[in-house]
């Protein structure tokens, strides 16, 4: 390539770059390090929007990559590893038809962490203007709906819900409306307090696993659970919901189990006779139907996620947002990033 080429192709880069403007976007550079750089504002292909962004929530699943392991390199993407994100549309690609500039949405993608994002139109909701200037992590909140309803929790059961994070607390709060009794197991006193605010009739401190099934046994009278939610995405979680459901129970595995293989007792699955559920989509129209339903419960009052949005952070403070996540301070729940 001539040095005349090069110089023609820089200037036409520079000319596209001045034109659509630049942006702000995290790149994790290492395990733990987050850098906010200037990176070109993209631009939306067919059947795309290009999203300007208010928030993007931050995800427990995300940890072992901010922490580091073997399996992943670095840097990451811009934006990256993104999910939760909301925000207003700034341009429409071709072949848009479902939504106009301006529109305020909550989307699926995986370059949140920054000031703009491409989404396709399939991967997004609009949020009516009831929720004007309200938070909303669209894909937790739709995998919220979206395991609620794989549980099929009905009126007078009794549901357990272990890990009260985000989505446990909201479980329970579903379940409590929908009129079971719900019993909460967690290890932090705040989570259970958080439990109990929710909805949840009876808590159970998360202590060494004979403890746990001892005190579920005395709470229902030897009946235990007729639904078990697992919600920490951690073996013994597993260990204690096996012996806690029912016979002809369901166990519902709502946690994020990424960081190695699981054991089970199967001798025990196979004699109570108990449904087991992943209940993770992978279907985007099924994450899309999730976030639209949690669109209509939050409206309707149903659901109430407000008090969950714990700690809030800009941009530049994207690492101390894992931080906290991963440190789970007192009071913590759900970071959010805001831009």
């Amino acid at each position: 390539m001539s040095a005349e080429v090069a110089g023609l192709e820089r200037d036409l880069c520079s000319t596209a770059v001045s034109e659509r403007g630049i942006m702000k976007a995290a790149v994790c550079i290492s395990p733990g390090k987050f850098d906010i750089r200037d990176m070109p504002v993209p631009s939306p292909g067919e059947d795309q929007v290009l999203v300007e962004l208010e928030g993007c929530g931050v995800c427990g699943s995300n940890l072992p990559l901010w922490e580091g392991r073997p399996w992943f390199s670095y840097p990451l993407e811009a934006g990256a590893p993104g999910h939760e994100g909301w925000g207003r549309v700034s341009e429409m690609g071709g072949g848009v038809k479902g939504v106009k500039k301006g529109d305020r949405v909550a989307f699926l993608s995986g370059h949140a962490f920054a000031q703009y994002d491409i989404v396709n139109e399939d991967s997004l909701v609009v949020l009516p203007p009831e929720l004007d200037g309200v938070p909303f992590p669209g894909e937790p909140l739709g995998c919220v709906m979206n395991i609620f309803n794989r549980s099929g929790i009905s009126e007078g059961q009794t549901v357990a819900v272990i890990g009260i994070g985000f989505v446990g607390a909201l479980i329970t709060s579903l379940a409590a409306k929908r009129g079971a009794r719900v019993i909460s197991i967690s290890r932090r006193k705040f989570a259970l307090d958080t439990a109990r605010r929710f909805g949840a009739q009876e808590t159970v401190s998360m202590g060494n696993n004979h403890d746990v099934i001892t005190q579920v046994k005395k709470i229902t009278g030897d009946g235990l659970c007729d639904r078990v939610i697992e919600a920490t995405g951690y073996q013994r979680s597993l260990d204690i919901a096996g012996e806690i459901v029912n016979e002809g129970g369901k166990l519902v595995i709502a946690g994020y189990h990424q960081d190695g293989l699981r054991t089970v007792n199967m001798q025990v699955w196979n004699w109570k006779g108990i449904d087991v559920i992943n209940a993770h989509e992978r279907q985007n129209r099924r994450y899309v139907e999730g976030m639209r339903q949690a669109v209509e419960a939050i409206t309707r009052g149903e659901l109430e996620p407000s008090s969950l949005y714990t700690h809030i952070y800009p941009l530049e403070e994207l690492s101390s947002a894992f931080e906290a996540l991963r440190s789970r301070p007192d009071g913590f729940v759900k970071a959010l990033v805001t831009l």
